[in-house]
């Protein structure tokens, strides 16, 4: 039996049944096997927004005279860990997500999220022209995975993931397969799933607070693109696990729970840079009280026991992803939606 054919699921009355994260590449839709990834990817393409829609303009009269020092050495953090943080995701999906997950539905919407990330990005930059007119300190900014130690240490987590399977051409073994899911799941988990939430509660609080109603707007597509993300993959991995069960043992759970809470500690440790000037209205302890309850419902979504005990110390993030899906549903729904036509049967064979 060849190397490709270990990795298929066998049973007494079927033929060889090829697994989400079998080795090969799938070319075929029809007889279509996972029709939720397909269905996302439908869903994505109908939300579709553009940075040209987002307005900054009030943004830079609240930088000019409502931000003290404190405030704007928080902006600028946040713009920093923005230049790159998508950049480095996007990476991750071209060199390791797309060559494994081995069902052509899911790689359609895997090709829909680099769009998004590239979409993201131009929205940071955008951002980072507005907010910073100065070439230096734009260059400054988009430089700091290595000249700030709090936004080095996060790249520093990901770079490491990112090379814990970058020698893996194909996954032959069950090893092999955990170690992709382990990648996975710091992308869509540690990085997306706390990287940026906690970015996106710097946002929210300014919002609350009247502050940058431009950031704040962009960023509502920004989180619910970011959720669908989370959503994608949680599901990859649920598919997984329910082929494969036996990845998913104490030694996966306990190297989860341990990169989990690296995640926070890193994110701990940008917090504590941004809010070093003293921010009215939000502490370092709330702050990793919130990280540590994302960590918490990221464990939940992996099928996993909560680990923090934490709850939400953030009243303005409460049911953020749902209000602003919402939000963003009844606002958008006659003018932008993009129409998706016609109905795939799933069972169909050429």
């Amino acid at each position: 039996m060849t190397a490709s054919e270990n990795a298929l699921l066998v049973s007494s009355s079927s033929p060889l049944i090829p697994c989400l994260l079998s080795p090969g590449f799938e070319l075929t839709l029809r007889p279509m096997r996972y029709p939720q990834f397909y269905e996302m990817y439908r869903n994505a393409i109908r939300n579709t927004w553009t940075v040209e829609e987002v307005d900054f303009a009030l943004d830079v009269n609240d930088l000019k005279h409502k931000f003290g020092p404190a405030e704007r050495h928080l902006i600028e953090r946040l713009v920093a860990f923005f230049a790159t943080g998508d950049s480095i995701v996007s990476n991750n999906l071209v060199l390791n997500l797309y060559q494994h997950i081995n069902a052509p539905e899911a790689r359609m919407y895997l090709s829909r999220q680099l769009y998004e990330e590239a979409l993201h990005v131009q929205f940071y930059l955008t951002l980072l022209d507005t907010y910073l007119p100065d070439p230096n300190e734009r260059a400054k900014a988009f430089a700091a995975v290595e000249n700030i130690p709090s936004i080095r240490k996060k790249a520093e987590f990901c770079f490491k993931w990112i090379d814990s399977i970058q020698d893996l051409q194909r996954l032959e073994t069950r090893e092999q397969r955990r170690r992709f899911l382990l990648n996975l799941v710091c992308f869509a988990g540690c990085i997306e799933g706390l990287f940026f939430f906690g970015a996106f509660a710097y946002v929210y609080y300014l919002r609350s607070r009247g502050l940058l109603h431009g950031l704040a707007s962009g960023t509502n597509w920004v989180f619910r693109d970011e959720s669908c993300h989370m959503a994608f993959a949680f599901e990859v991995i649920r598919t997984a696990r329910e082929e494969e069960p036996d990845l998913f043992d104490d030694d996966f759970r306990a190297q989860v729970l341990q990169m989990m809470s690296e995640a926070v500690d890193c994110e701990a440790a940008f917090a504590e840079d941004t809010l070093s000037g003293g921010v009215a209205g939000l502490s370092l302890r709330d702050m990793r009280q919130y990280l540590e309850y994302c960590a918490d419902q990221r464990l939940a979504q992996l099928g996993m026991l909560k680990h923090f005990g934490a709850r939400n110390p953030f009243p303005f993030m409460d049911l953020q992803d749902v209000q602003e899906l919402t939000n963003f549903f009844e606002r958008r729904v006659s003018a932008y939606q993009v129409g998706v036509q016609g109905e795939v049967g799933f069972d169909h064979a050429f």
